[in-house]
């Protein structure tokens, strides 16, 4: 017998129909001798119906209530979860987070795990029950509702699997795994059947949209292994694991464009220590994460800035850099939302040289100009004129060979 925490997406819980097939899939798990605790997302577009509510009742919601509403949108699905296999003679049960005690931090819309109590969990597990957990809720210490941000579901999921000692947390979503590249950009994409954790934190903090970065963190930091499914197919999908030695042998696992982000360069900066503190704390204290960074120096004591943040944090970070640029008496601050930024991920990168000038010599091939760096060990980061993003996800994706599912071995 296995413990299976299986999170279901809100595509997968997006209309009653959806939910009986949910419904049967999560019997026909019981039925093969698990036992099955189920995390559900919102239906489909309901969080965003009531974040449009909030706005519309509010320009500028208290973040306590925000959560309180927008954490309702789970507690409807899990529900009607509850009802369904009920209606099929399945013992089933639905829970909120803070029932659960899914305890986090008062940091709320973007509250972080501090504590999962399963006790109840496993107290119902016992019992023959099928426990149905709201995700993306949970509780601080003052018993108030917090959110754990956008895809938060995926993180609950795996966080309850982790305090369970559960032998894997299924993910199922409305693709069937992860994908050496979009396959909306790409054709030729091709499903991986396993990755490490590594490889998909890069490639979900790149853009990736399959799992949430939080999740993956968690199941790193406690080893929980992932299977990303699709709840439409019964097809294996992408086992997200500890890295392993046929990992390394991979040069490049997949190819992820970003089209999110947005260029700010800070022009003829005084080039002398605590500069960089002065422009950058402020954007930290706002709550905007930036990304990618480059410093030119010059002889004459000046240095141009440039980062990268968020698209839709550029207007404010653009208000908070022209403020410190007066106040250093930088020459001019210069923005630009055209970009995108193309990345390669890979694990074989940390023992294969070549990686980068291929990389390169394949984007100048077509003539893309790469405006900007950044590399990891198992990365490399350019980012390109907006314009030029999907040709040179396509173009990476066949100068790698990714089609093929090659283990190259590069020198």
């Amino acid at each position: 017998m296995a413990l299976i925490v299986q999170k279901y997406g809100g595509t997968s819980v997006g209309d009653l129909n959806r939910i009986q097939n949910v419904a049967h899939r999560v019997q026909k798990t019981r039925r093969e001798g698990n036992e099955v605790v189920v995390v559900v997302s919102a239906m489909a577009g309901e969080t965003d119906r009531l974040i449009q509510l909030c706005h519309q009742a509010c320009d500028s919601p208290g973040l306590r209530e925000y959560d309180c509403l927008i954490s309702t949108g789970e507690q409807v699905s899990a529900a009607l979860l509850a009802i369904t296999l009920q209606s099929m003679g399945v013992p089933a049960k639905s829970f909120l987070g803070p029932q659960v005690r899914i305890i986090t931090d008062s940091a709320f819309s973007m509250a972080r795990i501090q504590n999962v109590e399963v006790s109840r969990l496993r107290k119902e597990l016992k019992a023959g029950v099928i426990p149905v957990v709201t995700g993306f809720q949970g509780m601080d210490k003052k018993g108030d509702i917090t959110t754990l941000g956008r895809g938060g579901s995926d993180t609950t999921g795996v966080a309850l699997a982790a305090a369970l000692k559960a032998d894997v947390c299924e993910i199922y979503t409305d693709v069937e795994g992860v994908y050496t590249t979009d396959p909306n950009i790409c054709a030729e994409a091709r499903k991986l059947g396993r990755i490490s954790y590594d490889e998909m934190l890069e490639l979900a903090s790149l853009g990736a949209k399959v799992l949430q970065i939080r999740s993956v963190e968690f199941a790193k930091k406690y080893n929980v292994p992932i299977h990303v499914r699709s709840s439409f197919t019964e097809k294996s999908g992408t086992w997200v694991v500890k890295e392993d030695e046929k990992m390394e042998r991979v040069l490049v696992s997949g190819v992820t464009l970003n089209k999110s982000e947005a260029r700010i360069t800070v022009v003829r900066v005084p080039d002398k220590p605590g500069i960089a503190s002065k422009i950058f704390s402020p954007i930290s204290d706002a709550n905007i994460v930036v990304d990618m960074i480059i410093q030119n120096t010059s002889a004459d004591g000046s240095t141009d800035l440039t980062f990268t943040v968020p698209k839709v944090d550029m207007k404010k970070a653009l208000k908070l850099v022209k403020k410190t640029a007066e106040e250093i008496e930088a020459q001019e601050v210069l923005a630009d939302e055209n970009i995108a930024k193309i990345s390669i991920v890979g694990a074989g990168m940390r023992s294969h040289s070549g990686v980068a000038s291929k990389m390169f010599t394949a984007l100048s091939k077509e003539n893309i100009n790469i405006l900007m760096i950044s590399t990891s060990e198992i990365k490399i980061s350019c980012v390109i004129e907006a314009k030029y993003g999907e040709l040179a996800a396509r173009v990476l994706h066949q100068a790698f060979g990714l089609e093929k599912g090659e283990r190259k071995k590069e020198a």
